[in-house]
This record gives C-alpha cells, structure tokens and sequence, in this order.
C-alpha cells in the first residue's frame, strides 16, 4: 500500500508541475502554492459537489432513498477514515499499513449493514403481514 500511495504522490507532483509550467507558459502568469490548491480544488469540489447533488437527488425519489444515501455517506466515510487510519500507522510506525486491512475494516462495516438491512427487512415484512391480517377482519 506504500508504495500505491508513494506512485499517487508522484502522479499528484507531476500534475502540480504540468499546471505550473503550463501557466507560466501559456498563460504568462504565476500561480503560488495556494493560488494553485484555491483553484484547483474549487473546481474538483464543485464538479464533485454537482455530482452529487445530482445523484442524490435521484436517489431521494427511490423507496428507501434516504437509507441509501446516508449508506453511500457513511461509506464515503469509511473508506476516508480507514485510509487515513493505515497512512497514520505507517506514519508513526504503529502497525503494518496494508491496503488488505483497510478492505477488511470496510467488509466490517459492510457485514454490519447488511445484517441492519436483513433484519429491517425482517421487521418490515413482518409488520406487512401483521397489517395484512388486521385488514381482513
């Protein structure tokens, strides 16, 4: 998993690099460090943003959209959290940081939520046919 992280980062730099050069060229101008996150960053958190929005707006209108998007969050979530959890082991050389660990610990919350969604289910169909009965008599 370093070496994955230590070849993004590479990849990262030389994009960093490209834009630089490609202001400094094209554009005659100069970009600082953070002329260039305030920019770059803006753009990737908007178009995402959108993304988004337009997803979840898609979604909200499906049965049980608001369990799907707090699903896809709480993913999202995860998946940031358990990285950062292996980039600070290595880091601080607390543990072995290995991309099999951060898979299990998603398959964790994975196995617990599809429990929550097997036993909703349960209590779903079981208060559908309770309703069911009552109906008939």
């Amino acid at each position: 998993m370093k070496e994955i992280i230590i070849q993004i980062v590479h990849a990262i730099n030389n994009i960093h690099d490209m834009i630089n050069y490609m202001m400094s060229e094209v554009f005659h101008t100069t970009l600082t460090d953070k002329d260039l996150h305030f920019w770059i960053m803006g753009i990737i958190g908007f178009v995402v943003f959108l993304f988004v929005l337009f997803v979840s707006n898609a979604v909200a209108k499906l049965p049980y959209g608001i369990v799907i998007l707090a699903f896809l969050y709480t993913f999202t979530f995860m998946v940031v959290l358990v990285f950062a959890i292996e980039i600070q082991q290595a880091i601080t050389n607390r543990g072995n940081m290995e991309f099999q660990d951060a898979v299990v610990g998603l398959y964790g919350y994975l196995a617990f939520f599809f429990m929550f969604a097997f036993l909703s289910g349960i209590f779903l169909l079981g208060r559908k046919i309770v309703r069911g009965k009552k109906n008939k008599h």
